[in-house]
This record gives C-alpha cells, sequence and structure tokens, in this order.
C-alpha cells in the first residue's frame, strides 16, 4: 500500500517540478516574501513596473533576472536576382 502512494505522490508531483524546470526568458523577477515557511520567485515579467503591481500589497520586491537573454533582432531574408 505505501508502494501505491508512494508511486501516486510522484506521478502527482511530476507536472509541477517538470514547469519549474523550464525558464522564463524575461527581465524582470519578484522575490515574494513568503514569511516563516521562505518564499518564491517568478521571472515571469516584461517591465519593472509589472513586478512591482505584482508585489504591491503582498510582499516581495522585484529584481533583474540574471538568467534572462534577450532575443536577437529578427533578419529579414530577401533573395536578391
Amino acid at each position: 500500500m505505501k508502494t501505491i502512494l508512494s508511486a501516486l505522490a510522484i506521478l502527482a508531483a511530476m507536472p509541477a517540478l517538470s514547469t519549474a524546470v523550464r525558464a522564463q526568458n524575461n527581465p524582470w523577477c519578484a522575490q515574494y516574501s513568503g514569511g516563516p515557511l521562505g518564499g518564491a520567485m517568478n521571472c515571469g515579467f516584461v517591465s519593472f513596473q509589472q513586478c512591482l503591481a505584482t508585489v504591491s500589497g503582498i510582499g516581495g520586491f522585484c529584481v533583474r533576472n540574471a538568467l534572462y537573454q534577450p532575443s536577437g533582432p529578427h533578419r529579414r531574408h530577401s533573395r536578391v536576382g
């Protein structure tokens, strides 16, 4: 019975684990306070103002995403000739 419950717990946790692995490529992160249980980080913000609006009233602060990599300029391919 313990084995079945353990397997079900692992299966239930897999979607959450796979989402945590995917990087969010946005320039701003919100670091939530979280109190004695610790906090969380969300790097899903495209502007500092968007991040500030999110943490306003719930506690936390905004920091630059150290892993942010801006996408390069899109090149237009044109055929000559």
